[in-house]
């Protein structure tokens, strides 16, 4: 645990930004590998993927509580902490409170968030650097195509169509079968002043790709599935059924950004299916991770690839 302390006591400032603080499931702090610490402002999250006894939490929040006190004096420490494995989670708050409605910032976007309940909290922070690459190529692209239209397929509370729209796109069309996530990612819109240019559609994606398709062809698509989500989909069977769509949504010229966050499927196996179902598309590379997420084996990380369709 001794990294983990030893990150608390070097936080240099208060965050002012949603963002992981430590990441010890990369493998890159020795005997960590359990913990994650994480900042949505002004609340702490502690997440351990295994048990956790009181005397460990106790340690760790008495390091925050220090270090707290010596970067926001006179500030109180909000802490939550998450126990959670594959299919579980349990949260409670450790000290302080969490602000209801509780919004962050990231990148100069404000998202709805909740620490309380659920296993994910409304914004994955590991897309950080997903986020940044659409904001920065539709506000480059939008000089040339100013009618620029994005499909977020699994939008989930719709943070990428934020950024999007923000950046300068006409349309983005929002898809996820959880009508409540799209209800958060209204919110969000809301939030940023945003909302007439996007749509959500809370559909189930294999059996409306015909609404799909007449809202297209798009300069954009993202796809960020869930690994498996029972009854829903499953990588390593549905995510075929995606991929050999592209062809027909995407625009000539137009970009694709497939996401997988397992560590059992590598970067080969998106590179595999979109040889095997649209083998016209082109890979331009693999997105960076944000820093704060390393990993030993890189391959187990988020895979975050683009590719282009061929211009006509």
């Amino acid at each position: 645990m001794q990294p983990l302390l030893d990150a608390i006591a070097a936080l240099p400032a208060a965050p002012t930004e949603a963002q992981r603080l430590f990441h010890g499931r990369g493998g890159a702090h020795p005997g960590c590998e359990q913990w994650a610490l994480d900042a949505y402002p002004p609340v702490f999250l502690l997440t351990s993927y295994q048990p956790a006894t009181d005397d460990e939490l106790a340690t760790l929040q008495a390091a925050l509580a220090a270090r707290w006190a010596a970067i926001a004096p006179g500030e109180p420490l909000n802490l939550v902490f998450q126990h959670r494995d594959e299919v579980r989670a349990d949260t409670r708050l450790l000290c302080g409170t969490v602000p209801d409605p509780h919004v962050v910032t990231e990148q100069g976007a404000r998202f709805k968030v909740h620490l309380l309940r659920a296993m994910n909290h409304g914004l994955f922070l590991d897309m950080a650097e997903g986020r940044r690459w659409v904001r920065e190529h539709v506000a480059q692209a939008v000089a040339t195509r100013p009618r620029f239209k994005v499909l977020n397929l699994f939008a989930y509370t719709c943070a990428f169509s934020v950024v999007a729209l923000q950046a300068g796109a006409a349309q983005v069309v929002n898809v996820d079968m959880a009508a409540g996530a799209l209800n958060t990612g209204k919110q969000n819109h809301q939030l940023n002043g945003l909302g007439k240019d996007a749509s959500f559609l809370p559909h189930d994606i294999f059996s409306s790709w015909g609404k799909i398709g007449r809202g297209g062809p798009y300069d954009l698509i993202v796809l960020d599935p869930p690994t498996y989500q029972k009854g829903s989909f499953v990588a390593e069977k549905d995510y075929a059924r995606l991929v050999r769509r592209l062809p027909d949504l995407l625009m000539p010229g137009g970009h694709a950004m497939l996401c997988l966050n397992s560590p059992k499927l590598g970067p080969g196996f998106l590179q595999d299916l979109v040889a095997a179902e649209a083998p016209e598309l082109i890979l331009e590379g693999r997105l960076p991770n944000p820093p704060a997420f390393v990993d030993v084996a890189p391959d187990r990380a988020l895979k975050v690839l683009l590719y282009r369709s061929p211009t006509a």
